[in-house]
């Protein structure tokens, strides 16, 4: 095999015979190169040529190891880069609202999954090695719900979520987080967030100056936060949202009936890189008309799409297949260079991390081709992981769903909902009347569990999969079920849950409790876990209550059991299933929990 690197070069490989040549330009271009010789000798070919034109100079992912509570091993960091080098991704950043270890700030990141400064280290030397630059991706802001509930934190918060802004302490904590989420890596390049500032100058921020326009307070923080940057030799980028918002009259970011004047325009400091997340909109002419009025504001945008795995246990491809490919048509034809894609981990981290590998493919096959082809897309995915691109597709299923519309595109969550909902209030139950999801869920549990043997050393997600289908398999009309034996007074079926029924509930849930601790154990760090075994926890005793209320009711024991007597009703005051339900606290009771819990 001869090697060449040359500035500026496609990426070349060829075969004639025995002798194989790589021409590339970046050190991730060859690892790239390398994979796609691989991948074509392994079909035992003579003689082939391949010839890519990579579309843009930054093309990576960002995941979110705060919001969900998982944070990623330094192990399962290292599984993604050497991934996205073979698919030729060059650029990891790991979203950290607390999620690092702060010297001078021992209350940050408190009894959290969190790295310390070796751990990054580790990761970005890693990284390095494929030529992949990790960026740290942090909050200068809000998003800073679990570093302010902390008393010690009171005196800078202007409400529970949100810095606040002018006071003194709020800046040295801020340098403090800039230069410890900076230090261990190469990168000057920094994202320091300012995106969803809600209430940003209504808590006790009024109470010292008054009232005074969102957007003035927000342009003054930036721009001390900003010094504190280039101070330290830093190149900053931020969400743009709140710019957009600024325009517009109902405080939307997707508003096309906002002007941005020149005024707005030029409030963006010089230097300052604005990045444009959206993963919501399925017309390319979309994306092309913001990313046009985000020039407005001096300078091409990076542009973020997002894999949709943050809404339960499934990854939705259809939303993100049907976002992803006009954004990025969007992006190559207005000539961005700089994009990344995006995974939450709202509320829970349910999906498994493993299960963005295909949209990490999608992203990758976009940087190398002006158009997507899906044939290609596809091999590339199963040499890149030794993974069966069916499988992944079908995925999709735990959510897509009798009742929903194809490719799920409203984003319908009932795997989440039915999975925590409660057996004898049931909030879901009369949103999914007549919908045959039981034997749904019993069908795709096969498909999961054929799926197993087909994706080698992935082959474990398919089998936490297979076990939430098959409690869903179960438990989504349980409660109809149940309602309807109690008020039509069938004591022997209400018998039958109570012996049966109920108790097989009990002995796949603890199943798929096992499995899911297993794996997270093996890919996040321990802290984080005690969330979801608080879910599972209430489920399985929820369960344990049902069968003794039950049970009391036919020993004569209590003349009605209260909850199933009460009248169900549409969650959202409308028939059909119930679009993104992602709360865990709004899922499982009426009553209070705790906010967004």
């Amino acid at each position: 095999v001869e090697v060449k690197k040359k500035a500026g070069s496609d990426i070349c490989v060829t075969k004639r015979v025995i002798n194989v040549s790589i021409r590339y330009s970046q050190k991730i271009h060859f690892f790239r190169a390398l994979g796609l010789m691989l991948e074509e000798v392994g079909r035992n070919k003579a003689d082939f040529e391949i010839t890519e034109h990579p579309q843009f100079t930054m093309n990576g992912a960002m995941f979110d190891v705060s919001q969900g509570n998982a944070v990623m091993k330094v192990e399962t960091v290292k599984n993604f880069l050497r991934r996205m080098a073979v698919m030729g991704l060059n650029m990891l950043m790991l979203y950290c609202e607390d999620s690092y270890e702060v010297k001078a700030q021992p209350y940050f990141g408190y009894m959290r999954g969190k790295y310390s400064y070796e751990d990054m280290k580790e990761c970005d030397d890693y990284a390095d090695i494929f030529g992949i630059e990790m960026i740290p991706c942090i909050q200068t802001l809000a998003h800073l719900i679990d570093v302010l509930k902390w008393p010690v934190y009171w005196d800078m918060r202007d409400d529970e979520e949100t810095l606040l802004v002018g006071e003194e302490k709020t800046y040295k904590f801020i340098e403090d987080l800039i230069v410890t989420a900076s230090a261990p890596f190469r990168t000057k390049r920094i994202h320091i967030g300012m995106d969803e500032a809600w209430r940003l100058g209504l808590g006790a921020y009024l109470q010292r100056n008054g009232l005074r326009k969102k957007f003035d307070i927000m342009n003054e923080h930036l721009e001390r936060v900003l010094k504190i940057v280039e101070k330290h030799g830093l190149k900053p980028m931020i969400w743009s949202d709140m710019y957009f918002r600024a325009a517009s009259k109902t405080g939307d970011y997707y508003d096309l009936d906002a002007e941005i004047s020149c005024e707005l325009a030029g409030t963006v400091p010089k230097g300052v890189q604005l990045v444009y997340w959206d993963y919501y909109h399925d017309n390319e002419d979309f994306y092309t008309e913001y990313i046009k009025r985000h020039r407005k504001f001096g300078s091409d945008p990076i542009f973020a799409g997002g894999i949709w795995t943050w809404t339960g246990f499934n990854a939705n491809w259809g939303k993100t297949f049907n976002t992803t490919n006009p954004a990025l048509n969007a992006c190559k034809k207005e000539g961005i260079k700089e994009v990344f894609v995006t995974i939450w981990g709202d509320n829970g981290t349910e999906s498994n991390v493993f299960s963005n590998l295909l949209g990490l493919q999608l992203f990758a096959e976009h940087g190398y081709a002006r158009e997507l082809y899906m044939e290609k897309l596809k091999n590339r995915f199963e040499f890149c992981t030794g993974c069966n691109f069916d499988d992944f597709m079908s995925i999709k299923y735990l959510d897509e769903v009798p009742g929903t519309d194809k490719d799920n595109m409203e984003n319908y969550n009932p795997s989440k909902y039915l999975m925590w909902q409660d057996l004898l209030i049931g909030l879901f139950d009369k949103n999914i009347e007549g919908l045959p999801l039981n034997a749904h869920y019993e069908k795709l549990t096969k498909v999961f569990e054929n799926a197993i043997k087909r994706n080698g050393k992935y082959s474990f997600l398919f089998e936490y999969l297979a076990k939430v289908s098959n409690v869903l398999s179960i438990k989504s009309e349980m409660g109809i079920k149940l309602t309807e034996a109690y008020k039509n007074g069938d004591k022997s079926a209400l018998r039958n849950f109570a012996e049966n029924e109920l108790p097989e509930l009990e002995k796949r849930v603890k199943d798929l409790r096992k499995t899911n601790k297993q794996q997270w154990f093996e890919i996040n760090k321990a802290l984080g876990w005690e969330v979801m075994d608080m879910r599972y926890g209430s489920l399985l005793i929820r369960i344990q209550s049902t069968i003794e209320q039950i049970k009391d009711y036919l020993d004569g024991k209590c003349e009605h059991i209260e909850e199933l007597e009460q009248e169900r009703l549409s969650y959202t005051g409308k028939p059909g299933l119930v679009k993104y339900a992602n709360y865990y606290g709004l899922i499982v009771s009426a009553s209070r929990i705790a906010p967004k819990a």
